[in-house]
């Protein structure tokens, strides 16, 4: 099978990035201990997650009740990738012995046919493989392949990569396109993409063809899962019907972006992963209808998809409430998953921009700057007395928590964080390509050397990029590096003397020529301040316009600006001034400029009349940092003086 460009391995790439660094460490230090105790329930106050109780009772270690999710094993998994990602990035010695004997006990938990999944071996083993589509069994299967990879990457152990690989076997004697076999696919999309990783791994064809099988039976009709009576048709929910699991249509025949957002993406990842092995114009051609629905009409500023509280889902196109918003975390993540993915086929700069914009925004604010607390949801407004009394608000947190009954995505999170290396480059045959500008020494070979590039840079606050290489002697190849659609303006030097940009594609600037030892390539972006405007089918947004500068969206919040944040209005044609401030969180730049608050000192309403407006000065911050300094009000899009 023919593959595309590939993503330079995560040991070849050590982050050194000042923003970024000091996140990883938090993930290694903090956050994936702080998980730990949060699966053995050992963080006084926070939601309690039993997972690795789960386990042990399933190994007959322990007596007691399963409790959690029906998914809960996968926050055990995430976990345990997250883990190995960051022993590639510090090696633990401690991590590591933790993490051997959690991989022990699950092996101890696994059964003697294979089967691995703690709800249905403890709760209702009646019922394993009668409710696919909410089950969960697929999905659980699909994380713990990816921790399995993971680990196998970072240590070299296959312990766990052959607990997996059992597990696997034992599902293609269960699901297939063979007679007797059930003919259905995961409920949620997950295992297709972890597949994947199974085959690159070891390399068995039987793995890679069970996710072939898996998206090319995935929407025939009559459905499978009409048969379960789990689907939302047995309550009459018609969230959660057959478009809840893309399910209603064959994936080839779908043109929009339909139900529970986590499941399309990680879905499409798949699908992007098949594509990318396979070269087929009929995938690649599906994956770029859905991207453009999705990017185009379904997303938010933000990078945040999935508008719908009820049913975690995709809704209409340009239907993007902000006080409501769902925009799971997960969801954002995700969204990073596929926009890699589709990298992999074809550079283009929309792939890396929206990767780019959802990771700095959708997935950053998912998590406090202590790495302590998360959000689950990401409106891209906030006010807590209203978040607090109206029911139609309930999926939303005003500020951030310690912990999830339903915690899927603070490993999520810590997993992106640890393997961020693995989003910077790809190489294609003699090309390497920056997606995301990120301080980081790699290495990479290009024809028969070895070839060391460094890049230097303070973004996202900055928009100064150096890339210097390393190599014994003078070769020729390709440098291609993404041109933000945000940077009107971009300068690039090789050695000082400004380049001719005579071969930009798809937004990508491609240098081409004899690199030696010590080579220096400069790039500025234009940083400045933006601002965005939404298509005017985006009814929440009409007379408001939301800030932007280079990949980070802006947010004003009450601690800053006072409250009644919907009665202020923005000169944006004014000049705006770009500052550092501490914020008691980190140095950052923030934006200062001026505006007016509307009189609220009438009743509630009036005839005939202007309300009075006092000139004000207003101050935006990084919309990942807003809640970290209490609970209060918080907006994205600001009406427009």
């Amino acid at each position: 099978m023919k593959v595309n460009a590939e993503t330079i391995p995560l040991k070849h790439v050590k982050i050194t990035d000042d923003f970024w660094k000091r996140k990883i460490d938090l993930a290694k230090d903090v956050i994936i201990p702080y998980q730990w105790d949060a699966l053995n329930d050992n963080i006084p106050g926070a939601a309690p997650s039993h997972a690795i109780e789960n386990f042990r009772i399933a190994a007959g270690l322990s007596d007691g009740e399963f409790k959690g999710m029906v998914f809960q094993d996968s926050d055990v998994a995430k976990w345990l990738e997250a883990a190995s990602y960051s022993l590639i990035y510090k090696y633990d010695p401690e991590l590591e012995k933790t993490m051997d004997e959690v991989i022990e006990l699950i092996g101890q938990s696994q059964l003697e046919d294979g089967y691995l999944n703690t709800y249905f071996t403890v709760k209702e083993p009646e019922k394993r493989w009668k409710d696919i589509c909410h089950g969960h069994e697929l999905y659980c299967a699909g994380h713990m392949i990816e921790a399995a990879v993971a680990f196998y990457e970072a240590t070299r152990k296959d312990s766990l990569l052959k607990i997996v690989s059992k597990y696997v076997d034992y599902i293609i004697t269960i699901i297939g396109a063979e007679e007797r076999k059930l003919k259905t696919y995961p409920g949620h999309p997950e295992l297709e993409l972890a597949l994947v990783k199974l085959y690159e791994v070891t390399g068995e064809n039987k793995y890679f063809d069970l996710m072939v099988y898996f998206i090319e039976e995935r929407g025939k009709q009559p459905s499978v899962f009409l048969k379960e009576s789990s689907l939302g048709l047995a309550n009459n929910d018609k969230w959660f019907h057959l478009d809840y699991h893309q399910a209603h249509a064959r994936l080839d025949e779908q043109d929009t972006a339909e139900g529970h957002a986590v499941r399309a993406v990680y879905l499409y990842a798949g699908m992007a992963d098949l594509a990318k092995y396979t070269n087929s114009e009929k995938w690649k051609k599906r994956l770029e209808i859905l991207w453009g629905n999705v990017v185009e009409k379904r997303m938010y500023v933000t990078g945040g998809i999935g508008s719908q509280g009820h049913g975690e889902r995709f809704t209409l196109d340009y239907d993007l409430p902000n006080n409501v918003a769902y925009a799971e975390t997960c969801a954002s993540i995700g969204l990073v998953f596929w926009a890699q993915r589709m990298l992999q086929i074809e550079a283009k700069q929309t792939y890396g921009d929206v990767m780019e914009k959802a990771l700095y925004n959708g997935v950053l604010s998912g998590m406090s700057l202590d790495g302590k607390k998360y959000f689950y949801v990401n409106p891209l407004e906030m006010n807590p007395e209203v978040t607090e009394y109206r029911h139609d608000h309930q999926h939303v947190e005003s500020e951030r928590v310690g912990w999830f009954g339903c915690a899927c995505c603070p490993p999520n999170i810590a997993r992106l964080l640890t393997s961020l290396g693995n989003y910077i480059y790809t190489q294609k045959e003699n090309t390497i390509y920056t997606h995301l500008y990120v301080g980081n020494q790699t290495s990479f070979q290009i024809n028969d050397q070895e070839v060391m590039l460094t890049q230097k840079t303070d973004y996202p606050w900055s928009g100064e990029v150096s890339m210097s290489l390393q190599l014994d002697k003078s070769d020729i190849f390709t440098l291609a590096f993404r041109q933000p659609a945000w940077s009107n303006h971009i300068r690039v030097m090789i050695n000082g003397t400004k380049v001719k940009l005579d071969t930009i594609k798809d937004g990508y600037i491609y240098l081409s020529q004899q690199w030696k030892d010590r080579d220096e390539v400069t790039i500025e972006f234009d940083m400045s301040v933006h601002i965005v405007r939404s298509n005017p089918k985006v009814r929440e947004n009409a007379g408001k316009v939301a800030l932007q500068r280079g990949p980070i969206i802006y947010c004003l919040e009450e601690v800053d600006n006072g409250s009644n944040l919907h009665a202020m209005k923005i000169n944006p044609r004014e000049q705006v001034t770009v500052i550092n401030s501490s914020l008691d969180l980190e140095s950052v730049p923030v934006i200062k400029g001026t505006g007016v608050r509307e009189s609220a000192s009438f009743g509630l309403y009036m005839f005939d009349q202007e309300p009075e407006e006092d000139i004000i000065e207003w101050q935006a911050i990084p919309y990942s940092y807003w809640g970290n300094r209490g609970k209060g009000e918080m907006l994205v899009w600001l009406r427009e003086n």
